[in-house]
């Protein structure tokens, strides 16, 4: 076995290490730790990644000397490391770019308990990336879900407090679900391993047996992911959740952790389920139907927003329909669209975030869009960054945002009335992004009134080069898309039974 192998065993242990660390040295400390890891994390899935699309393999090796369900087992190919890259890369951005938030959001005996959430979520999201292991995933749903709440709530504000309380309810609800559907699978095959559990599903649906028990597995599974996703109509906790947290926690949570979830739920559909029978199952459609409904109703709550963190947080509602519509069209072209869209939404929805707060700073602090008018003025960045995230989730072309609605379109083709169905939703879900985002846009950018005052700017280079990167990968994958798509159809291979 190679050495390189070893990466996914490596960054879940020392996030685990740095997590501790971190609860008991200074703030400063605990954030030269978090920055460490994200670091090594970063060059350990970038190597990893390399190994395994040059060799075109994959791999899985059993944790310690136990075999299931006793012990645990780590599979990785080209997927799982390309996705946990993007993950590592987003929560490396976000803490850099929200830095100076973080410190005055966040009372200062507090701050050392702040790295040690970053910690607590970067391991929970490399385990579910590369766990092999069903009721392991469960086990770091809960872990991400507590340092979720914990990133959230640490801003100290009765409203933020509020939230993160909406937010753990509609988290436990879904994780108990999850774990019923686990608890019902685990009845059924006798199994918690994805390779014994695929098998065993697939001859007891191919003699008839168990189906209606296992069809309520799948949806207890899936309902439970999707509703910790934020898919609608679970989507209400989003506005307070991103909208209220620190800029730094809201990238975190929108960017990456409800991707986690769905990660995960991607990986029990192909790799224990199996995507024949998760089609024949009927949960297929319902995710379609929802996914549509959800593309509308979050664009719609978005354009009735007041606040532009609301707006932006509700746009996330949206963009996540776009991927549970993905998953219930089901095929492989589908499936290259949801990993698109979840790319795009990964490198533009904190940025949009990040930059929603400083147009609000440049503004006296108000987020209210009748205080924005020229706040692109008084911070340009901000004003640049936002204006680049708005045109990638309208879809505007060498953007990141444009390559999934066009994969989608593809992919829709034949597909008998889900063809008119997602052409429909992807027509009325762009035009009503054009009317909040692209308004949005020009609100900024706008002259000053006479009559408003000048606001001081304090500027960061942390935040002004994060948003730099963010800017160069966006435009990475929508101008580098062929070879995303190579490698993601080589991943496909492996990872797709």
């Amino acid at each position: 076995m190679s050495f390189v192998q070893n990466y996914p065993f490596f960054s879940i242990v020392l996030s685990l290490l740095c997590a501790v660390v971190s609860f008991v040295v200074p703030a400063r400390w605990g954030k030269r730790l978090t920055y460490f890891l994200l670091c090594a994390s970063l060059y350990m899935q970038a190597h990893l990644l390399v190994f395994c699309t040059a060799g075109h393999v994959s791999f899985s090796y059993m944790m310690g000397h136990y075999p299931a369900p006793w012990g645990n087992e780590i599979a990785a190919g080209i997927i799982e490391p390309l996705m946990a890259l993007v993950f590592v890369i987003v929560i490396l951005l976000s803490v850099s770019g929200g830095g100076k938030y973080i410190e005055s959001d966040i009372a200062g005996g507090k701050q050392n308990l702040y790295w040690v959430m970053v910690d607590l979520a970067h391991v929970a999201l490399m385990a579910l990336c590369y766990t092999n292991d069903i009721f392991t995933g469960y086990v770091f749903i809960e872990i991400c879900t507590i340092a979720s709440c914990a990133l959230l709530c640490i801003r100290e504000s009765g409203r933020t407090l509020i939230a993160s309380v909406r937010y753990m309810v509609f988290a436990l609800i879904g994780s108990g679900l999850f774990l019923i559907g686990v608890i019902y699978t685990y009845a059924i095959t006798g199994h918690l391993l994805f390779p014994q559990l695929y098998e065993t599903i697939q001859a007891l649906w191919a003699e008839g047996t168990y189906r209606f028990a296992m069809t309520a597995a799948i949806g207890l599974m899936t309902a439970g992911l999707a509703i910790k996703s934020g898919l609608f109509p679970f989507h209400f906790w989003m506005p307070d959740t991103y909208g209220r947290a620190t800029p730094a926690s809201s990238g975190i949570l929108s960017g990456v952790v409800s991707k986690g979830y769905i990660f995960l739920l991607i990986k029990i559909i192909y790799r224990v389920i199996g995507a024949e029978i998760f089609a024949a199952s009927g949960v297929q459609t319902v995710l379609l139907l929802f996914g549509i409904a959800g593309m509308v109703a979050g664009s719609v709550s978005a354009i009735l927003s007041r606040r532009i963190t609301t707006m932006v947080a509700f746009s996330s509602a949206a963009q996540i329909g776009y991927v549970f519509m993905g998953l219930g069209m089901g095929g492989q072209a589908a499936l290259l669209a949801v990993f698109f869209q979840i790319f795009a939404h990964a490198l533009t929805k904190p940025m949009l975030f990040l930059a929603s707060r400083d147009l609000s700073e440049a503004s006296g602090g108000h987020q209210e869009f009748r205080h924005l008018r020229g706040a692109a003025h008084r911070d340009p960045a901000a004003g640049i960054a936002f204006t680049a995230g708005a045109l990638s989730m309208v879809g505007v072309p060498i953007f990141a945002g444009f390559i999934p609605k066009l994969y989608f379109a593809a992919a829709s083709f034949n597909m008998g009335w889900r063809t008119w169905a997602v052409l429909l939703a992807l027509a009325v879900s762009t035009v009503l992004n054009v009317l909040y985002f692209l308004y949005t846009a020009m609100v900024i950018w706008m002259p000053n009134a006479p009559e408003q005052r000048e606001y001081r700017v304090h500027r960061d280079d942390r935040g002004i080069w994060a948003i730099v990167v963010f800017i160069v990968f966006n435009l990475a994958v929508g101008l580098g898309s062929a070879g995303i798509t190579t490698l993601l159809t080589q991943g496909f291979d492996l990872f797709c039974k």
